[in-house]
């Protein structure tokens, strides 16, 4: 859980005339909304009302004279007697990521409402020919969901009459996949097993997996419809080894775009890599050519998937001044001890009138910082999850960690490493699940993604 982050998604298309944003902001004074870059991925279509070609989901409306209508605020859907009239979408179920680009969806942009993330294993006798059928079905049907259209087959109508929501899916390579199919010698080095930590209590049933599927949005039940999709494709070809789901806050909830926060109360990442960095794309991603990687991870990055369980009980009896001294930074607004805003410098050395140290040496922001770590960052787009409470009343609940860094060595192990030696974090989380997988560029129109792994 470093101290890294990306922006709360925003919904940037434009209003119609006389309408107010549905989440009452606007991104900070000279900030793009990451969800609306395309600069680096080709990314998204900011859908309105009168753009042409828009697909039978992203219309709400009924010929009869009882219509099913969208709200202003875009937050609930229901019944209401009104003349027959197409009633566009709101932006919020409007927004669409593209499928196709430089980069795979799902990295770049910003946090999403709700997300799925499930790990499969080839089945027995299944290996390159039927990797490669199974990755072009699952591709097509990214392509078709994140447009807003139906799946290509036994579409389920889940998601019917909802909009793209800002529908991601992305696709990875785990270690053990390389030699199923016979392309060991295509496996990356980057792609070696990750190293033991102290915090680590992992259940292995519930690691790592010969393919790796994320999926994001900012509605449930398209999140749910592409979850499922995905698993039906999979037929004879792949197993489901497991699945986990996890939430963020929606766009909107907050007075104006902020750093999200994880279920201790505590904004969680506010330094995390920008696109506006001079070194982001060296840092997140494969370069194109130069690079120790294979060709076919071009453009790609390698995702660390850990499932961070927190101890809230324990946490929770901490006094806010005692929580503040474990993170370095002020609950409230996300401030370094040692004074400012979230976004100011935060000052190693200032103590207190004592001579104390403000930050304490092992206070779990000092420790991450990048230039304690020989510059080592990774851009995080975690999930919080809770899956119940116990017979004890003990909430499972925590993180879905994932960071996307072009080496995890030099990104989440460095980071780890120095964790494991003295993070004040350390005693309230558990590491329960992890995982590391190559997820290679995003798919050129016509192509499928890993295409150039599996038929190179």
């Amino acid at each position: 859980m470093a101290d890294q982050s990306i922006p709360e998604a925003r919904t940037p298309a434009t209003p119609r005339d006389g309408e107010t944003p549905l989440n009452g902001e606007t991104a900070p004074h000279g900030e793009t909304p990451l969800h609306g870059e395309t600069a680096l991925n080709g990314g998204v279509r900011e859908s309105s009302s009168h753009k042409e070609g828009i697909s039978r989901r992203r219309l709400l409306g009924t010929a009869g004279a009882t219509g099913l209508v969208l709200g202003a605020a875009g937050g609930a859907v229901g019944y209401a007697a009104r003349p027959a009239e197409a009633t566009p979408l709101s932006s919020l179920g409007a927004d669409q990521v593209m499928f196709h680009g430089k980069h795979q969806p799902g990295i770049l942009q910003g946090l999403q409402a709700r997300g799925h993330l499930i790990a499969f294993d080839l089945a027995a006798g299944a290996g390159r020919k039927e990797a490669a059928a199974l990755l072009r079905r699952w591709s097509e049907t990214a392509r078709r969901l994140m447009a807003g259209e139906p799946a290509q087959q036994d579409d389920t109508d889940v998601a019917r009459d909802a909009g793209p929501s800002s529908l991601t899916i992305t696709f990875g390579f785990g270690h053990s996949f390389f030699a199923r199919t016979g392309l060991e010698k295509q496996r990356p080095v980057a792609l070696d097993p990750l190293p033991d930590f102290s915090s680590d209590q992992l259940d292995k049933a519930r690691s790592n997996g010969d393919l790796w599927v994320q999926i994001g949005a900012h509605d449930a039940l398209v999140a749910f419809h592409a979850l499922r999709a995905i698993q039906k494709d999979a037929g004879q070809a792949a197993k489901v080894r497991w699945q986990m789901n996890g939430f963020n806050r929606s766009p909107g909830a907050t007075a104006h775009p902020m750093t999200a926060r994880n279920l201790m109360g505590q904004m969680d990442g506010t330094r995390n890599p920008k696109p506006t960095d001079a070194d982001f794309a060296e840092r997140v991603f494969v370069p194109e050519s130069g690079s120790k990687d294979p060709a076919w991870m071009a453009n790609g990055s390698y995702a660390v998937v850990r499932r961070i369980r927190m101890l809230l009980d324990d946490w929770e009896q901490l006094s806010v001044k005692e929580q503040e001294d474990v993170i370095g930074r002020r609950k409230s607004d996300g401030a370094p001890l040692s004074g400012g805003t979230e976004t100011t410098e935060m000052d190693l050395e200032k103590t207190d009138k004592a001579g104390n140290l403000v930050v304490p040496l092992n206070a779990h922001a000092r420790i991450t910082r990048p230039d304690q770590n020989g510059g080592a960052a990774m851009l995080r787009r975690p999930f919080s999850y809770h899956d119940g409470i116990d017979a004890d009343g003990v909430p499972d609940a925590g993180l879905l960690f994932i960071c996307w860094q072009a080496d995890p060595l030099r990104g989440f192990v460095t980071v780890q490493r120095k964790l494991d030696r003295g993070d004040a974090l350390s005693k309230f989380i558990r590491h329960e699940a992890s995982g590391l997988f190559a997820v290679p560029g995003g798919a050129a129109e016509g192509e499928y993604v890993g295409q150039r792994l599996l038929e190179g």
